[in-house]
């Protein structure tokens, strides 16, 4: 077949906040245009919710623990893994990015010069933006320029690594500029205070949603007038759950369960179908290896964990379509500093058959990070200020409980009534059975991959360096009286009672 070109679209932080998925107080019409005239997925997770490994399981198709030091946020990428993208553009592709491609950490060097995981930056155009909060990269004219650069006759694959909706937000923008009042947050997950300025927050984020998609937008209009959207494939995703407590950085199912659109009239049967198979990140560095009609071994690229989804494409079925993808594993390292001795917070996990069950295996560890150092695995803000005032409001208090506070070594979630994991069922003899067995399933997954936690080598994972020296050692640095604050904190996290 001719080999199609590939637009790879990544919302950073957006959960399922897309119209789409009937989220009514954000308004999508590129995604929704995409879902239409494509598939829609209804079980789509990321294995590591959070910026870096989450994007090095969608470059590699493996899992974080079968990346070594990449399986961290702030780190290295291990020179011997080859990216799904390294390996198109030595198989002719024309590749590039524009704004952040696999990103926070260091990607290395190939002669002298910075290793290009997502091909060649394209950011240089800039354009004045709606907020003072939201980048100036004219997005959609920097994939103009790509194209403009591409030689004729080539396949392109292309990223874009749109930094909205991270925070921060601009206060009070959704409202201002989205035209919507608090009161049309008519969804709100029950882990976080109801209150306006929660709301506010809330709906400063869903903008920054609508920005993302409005260059989505035009660079779908681009492809048309150019005559190249068909023969295009584009998948639109995020990269982690969005930046609110319980959420990024966390195993939960708000944190792991993201949007999944992909359109292609060249090779997908049946378009506007709804797909119920367990999708994870992994699968798309096999689908666009299968797209350039590449082996994972000719490839250069070390094994590949994940499953290529064209057949998902080729079925002419909505729903459950492959009997075997009913399940999804899930797992976290060390994602922000804050601890002693810069330790992480290691999780295991797996979705299946309604239920969500998870391995924490060092409980006695803050799971968003120390109180005293300002829970640094989850982004100042608001409504995080807000979870964190909760604490000591007996009311209210079960709100920093479920973000912040410690947990046990097991928690099972039945999803169907229990969207948001509050209720921790690992106790209830009446779910003893069903825990046994996503358990032996999930370790007996991880052993067959080779997750070195398995075999008692977890620590390995800690000992990864972390590359932002103003972070390293952040927990005993703080505690000599240094004055550290990182950007993505704010002054009310610091919690020291």
């Amino acid at each position: 077949m001719t080999r199609p070109n590939i637009l790879f679209c990544l919302a950073d932080d957006a959960g399922l906040h897309f119209s789409a998925y009937g989220c009514r107080w954000v308004d999508t019409p590129g995604f929704d245009r995409v879902a239409r005239e494509g598939l829609r997925f209804q079980h789509a997770y990321t294995p590591s919710s959070k910026c870096a490994p989450s994007r090095a399981c969608i470059l590699t198709g493996r899992n974080p623990w079968q990346l070594e030091a990449a399986c961290q946020h702030q780190s290295y990428f291990p020179a011997k893994f080859t990216t799904s993208f390294e390996a198109l553009k030595h198989a002719g592709y024309f590749t590039g990015y524009t704004q952040k491609g696999w990103a926070p950490g260091d990607p290395g060097t190939v002669d002298g010069r910075p290793r290009e995981l997502t091909g060649t930056n394209y950011s240089a155009i800039k354009t004045t933006p709606p907020t003072n909060r939201i980048s100036d990269n004219d997005y959609a004219a920097n994939f103009a320029a790509f194209l403009d650069d591409r030689p004729a006759d080539t396949p392109f694959c292309f990223w874009f690594g749109c930094v909205e909706p991270h925070r921060g937000y601009e206060y009070g923008s959704g409202i201002r500029l989205g035209g919507r009042q608090p009161s049309d947050v008519d969804d709100l997950y029950q882990i976080w205070p109801d209150n306006e300025t929660v709301r506010t927050d809330l709906l400063d984020y869903g903008y920054e949603v609508e920005h993302f998609d409005r260059h989505l937008t035009r660079m779908l209009d681009l492809l048309e007038a150019r005559g190249e959207l068909d023969n295009t494939v584009v998948i639109v995703t995020s990269d982690n759950g969005m930046p609110f407590p319980m959420v990024k950085g966390q195993a939960y199912g708000y944190a792991s369960r993201l949007p999944l659109a992909i359109r292609w009239p060249g090779g997908i049967r049946q378009p506007g179908r709804v797909i119920d198979d367990y999708v994870a990140f992994t699968d798309f560095a096999p689908t666009f290896l299968e797209l350039a009609d590449l082996s994972p071994a000719a490839s250069g690229m070390q094994p590949i964990t994940g499953r290529s989804l064209l057949p998902l494409f080729d079925s002419p079925r909505s729903g459950q379509i492959d009997p075997t993808r009913n399940h999804a594993l899930i797992g976290k390292e060390r994602h922000d500093v804050g601890r002693p001795d810069d330790a992480g917070y290691p999780i295991r996990g797996i979705f299946r058959d309604g239920l969500l069950y998870l391995h924490n295996f060092a409980p006695d560890r803050w799971p968003a990070g120390n109180p005293e150092t300002g829970y640094l695995n989850c982004d100042g803000s608001p409504t995080k200020t807000a979870v964190i005032q909760s604490r000591h409001d007996p009311d209210q208090h079960h709100y920093w409980q479920w973000a912040f506070g410690k947990r046990p070594a097991e928690e099972l979630f039945e999803l169907a009534t229990d969207p948001a994991c509050t209720h921790n069922l690992a106790d209830d003899p009446a779910f003893t059975e069903r825990k046994t067995t996503l358990r032996t399933q999930l370790f007996a997954e991880l052993r067959a991959q080779e997750d070195p936690r398995m075999f008692g080598h977890g620590d390995d994972f800690d000992r990864y360096p972390v590359v932002d020296e103003a972070s390293a050692h952040f927990y005993e640095r703080f505690q000599a009286g240094e004055s550290l604050n990182p950007v993505w904190v704010n002054p009310t996290d610091f919690d020291s009672s």
